[in-house]
């Protein structure tokens, strides 16, 4: 049995290969990588924790995401599973210079999306060295997980992984 599942969406661009950046800091006897269509959700209770990774797309389309997208689909299936002893950690590809107002906001979403399934989550992460105004997705300077800006700071996203991931291993 594999003690983590990290799971993530979407499929062909930056969160994949953030995905598969924070996978191969792991030993692959002790972690499992799925783009989210791909996973079956009756196998959740095999993990002791899970590592989601996503992005936060601009505030005029948080308003029209629809209700059927993959995590949202993710999500109503979590919340039908009796309740998994499984811990979460989630990370997040935003844009500071593109989205100031709105950076990582679905680190927000997600850790609510957590609250709502009774799940902890841990891989909290410091704003400091980031340049953003406002952010859904942190509180008293802390991000609810690993905040990566690969379009802008892509050598210091590797550094961040690195440090994140370590810390993550040390808890998990």
């Amino acid at each position: 049995m594999k003690k983590i599942v990290l799971l993530y969406w979407g499929k062909g661009g930056n969160v994949e290969n953030a995905a598969h950046k924070v996978y191969e800091k792991f030993d692959s006897d002790t972690i499992d990588i799925f783009d989210l269509v791909s996973f079956n959700i009756d196998t959740i209770k095999d993990y002791s924790h899970m590592i989601l990774g996503h992005s936060t797309v601009g505030a005029e389309d948080w308003m029209d995401a629809k209700a059927d997208n993959e995590w949202n689909n993710f999500f109503r299936k979590l919340e039908k599973i009796e309740k998994p002893e499984i811990t979460a950690s989630s990370f997040c590809l935003g844009d500071q210079i593109l989205y100031p107002d709105h950076f990582v906001d679905s680190l927000g979403v997600y850790k609510e999306e957590m609250d709502n399934a009774g799940i902890p989550i841990i891989g909290q992460w410091s704003t400091e060295g980031y340049r953003f105004s406002d952010s859904d997705g942190e509180e008293n300077g802390m991000f609810y997980g690993l905040a990566l800006d690969m379009d802008n700071e892509f050598k210091l996203s590797e550094e961040r992984i690195e440090k994140w991931t370590k810390e993550l291993k040390s808890k998990i």
